[in-house]
């Protein structure tokens, strides 16, 4: 072996080794640790300070991290949306929630489908149906237009409570709500829903029909999209919808967790 293959074969050894720790670098922020000093994130990737310091001021000129000049902690920098936009851009929530739906059916027996909002109505983008003789499924296109609809108090509960309130009056989402009592009866319906994460349309809107819905979100916490169950009445008792509603909200995490959404962990809803 000459002396230029031994250097060469040092120099990528090297290259790996800064491109290694300068990610680890990267991995030591959190969303409920943004900012970190020099010691902190030497302690936590374990390198020396001066190591670390020479990384930081690499991933510094590079806009992957941003120093603060009054207290020097750094943070991440926005060079790291440029590397991340291609990937971003180009997620389709469709593909990332579909093997959770095949799991969700097959979990529960019963259709699972993935609904996205138009601003006045839930529409169904993809489904998974149940495998048994009697069972509930739409097309891909249909439309939720009622307030009563799972999907639908879902995409309210996000809402602002004046934007919810204005689509109830102008009819832009069909409800039986008449006067002002049932319409704040409704949103205090909507305010259940978004502390548990999950909503359920008991036979409201079908006799026959049970829907549980849960909210996906991405990685900045946005909404995005609906998990939605869909069962026979006759096979879902009351206590059996309580447990449905829990798997519902824990795969609707699963998929929001997949998007890189914070905080989803299926125990509790995660927060926009």
């Amino acid at each position: 072996m000459s002396d230029n293959d031994e250097l060469d074969r040092q120099e990528a050894r090297s290259a790996n080794s800064v491109l290694h720790n300068g990610i680890r670098v990267l991995g030591s922020f959190s969303v409920d640790e943004p900012a970190l000093g020099v010691t902190e994130i030497a302690r936590r990737v374990d390198l020396h300070k001066s190591t670390v310091s020479r990384l930081l001021n690499q991933l510094e000129q590079l806009d992957l991290v941003l120093r603060d000049p009054e207290s020097g902690r750094f943070r991440l920098g926005l060079g790291l949306i440029g590397i991340a936009g291609p990937l971003l851009a180009n997620l389709d929530v469709r593909r990332v929630a579909y093997p959770s739906l095949e799991r969700l059916t097959e979990r529960t027996g019963e259709t699972s489908a993935l609904v996205v909002w138009s601003g006045h109505e839930s529409v169904s983008v993809e489904q998974v149906p149940s495998p048994k003789l009697v069972k509930h499924t739409t097309p891909i296109g249909t439309r939720y237009t009622t307030a009563a609809s799972s999907s639908v108090q879902v995409f309210l509960a996000e809402l602002p409570e004046g934007r919810a309130r204005e689509l109830l009056e102008r009819g832009l989402v069909r409800s039986e709500r008449r006067d002002d009592a049932e319409l704040s009866a409704y949103l205090e319906r909507l305010a259940a829903v978004r502390a548990s994460g999950v909503a359920i349309n008991a036979g409201e809107t079908h006799v026959e029909e049970v829907g549980i819905s849960a909210p996906v979100r991405d990685h900045r916490g946005h909404l995005v999209a609906a998990l939605l169950l869909s069962a026979p009445s006759f096979r879902v008792s009351e206590q059996l919808r309580g447990q449905l509603a829990g798997v519902v909200r824990e795969t609707a995490a699963e998929i929001s967790t997949r998007l890189g959404a914070p905080g989803c962990d299926g125990d509790a809803p995660p927060h926009p």
